[in-house]
């Protein structure tokens, strides 16, 4: 058995998230009760509003609070992975586990990250939508053609946000253009469009200003030494010689995600189990539309993360 971590993004929190972990096990409720932020990360978890909840600037700390949480049980039990990716924000839980960041400096971070990506199209009507069944040039194809379509307007961006699995790919921008986009792609043979209900144009170009204002951050952050590898959204896979963890983080925000292309990665490499952490199941859904033979788990809850720990040997 060789194990793959694999962190949640942002989309799949919901409220209530983490609270029957907080009263049953001592590390998880560490991260929580330590927590210093300008906002109560425990409410919003676990009572919330989901209105509060959704907004980037509250998401991000509390994903990764939680993913923090797990992960500290999860080493507590002795379950370590041979290799580890996050999807987007997860990618930051990914970086804490191997030894890149401490606790507090990767929810500090994320924090710094959630507010820089609200602010970056705060006023802009943007979108996100799902592509099922069509293929990534064609795709790429479709939201060229929808932005020279808008080339005379301001609001001009489609761009591809996610490499999900081979079936599916997200597309994020102006609405105007990615609803066009989407129109194109149904006429060039796909199977559904689905709006994501998302509260920016994530993994675009018009994340940079939230580039420019990590870039500026990391100048003054210690990124320590990985204690194994994480694959990086960006390339999906390791950090390339002459690449540096800032500026892979940098251009994460602002271009795709390469899921799918970890997921192989880290098939190639010999992993055969998958252990998602995150409040949900999204990524375990995913590696299954690319290989269904893998064998994955949760952390989603107790009795998910029980089963989990069970399965491997740790109860």
């Amino acid at each position: 058995m060789k194990i793959g971590f694999l962190y949640a993004g942002q989309g799949s929190q919901h409220v209530g998230m983490g609270k029957d972990l907080y009263d049953n096990y001592p590390e998880f409720a560490e991260v929580f009760d330590n927590l210093e932020l300008d906002f109560d990360v425990k409410k919003c978890c676990f009572e919330g509003p989901i209105e509060q909840l959704g907004q980037t600037r509250y998401t991000q700390p509390c994903m990764v609070a939680f993913a923090v949480g797990v992960t500290k049980i999860l080493q507590s039990k002795g379950i370590k992975p041979e290799i580890a990716a996050g999807l987007s924000l997860g990618e930051y839980s990914a970086l804490y586990a191997s030894g890149v960041f401490d606790e507090k400096q990767v929810i500090d971070l994320v924090a710094y990250r959630g507010k820089s990506m609200e602010e970056a199209v705060t006023g802009r009507d943007t979108g996100m939508i799902a592509v099922m069944s069509l293929d990534r040039e064609t795709i790429k194809e479709c939201c060229k053609q929808a932005e020279e379509e808008f080339a005379d307007s301001p609001y001009h961006i489609a761009e591809v946000a996610n490499y999900n699995t081979p079936v599916q790919v997200t597309v994020s921008g102006d609405t105007p253009v990615i609803t066009r986009a989407g129109e194109l792609m149904m006429e060039k043979g796909a199977r559904r469009i689905v709006p994501v209900a998302v509260s920016g144009p994530f993994h675009t170009s018009l994340m940079k200003p939230a580039g420019d204002k990590l870039a500026e951050r990391f100048k003054n952050e210690h990124f320590g030494e990985m204690n194994f590898p994480v694959l990086f959204n960006a390339t999906g896979k390791e950090l390339e010689p002459g690449k540096t963890i800032p500026e892979m983080l940098e251009l994460q925000v602002q271009s795709s995600v390469y899921f799918e292309d970890s997921i192989k990665y880290m098939i190639e490499q010999g992993v055969d189990t998958f252990v998602e952490i995150g409040p949900g199941k999204t990524l375990s859904g995913f590696v299954k539309k690319i290989d269904r033979a893998l064998t994955t788990y949760s952390g989603e809850d107790m009795d998910s993360l029980n089963a989990t720990l069970t399965a491997l040997g740790a109860i």
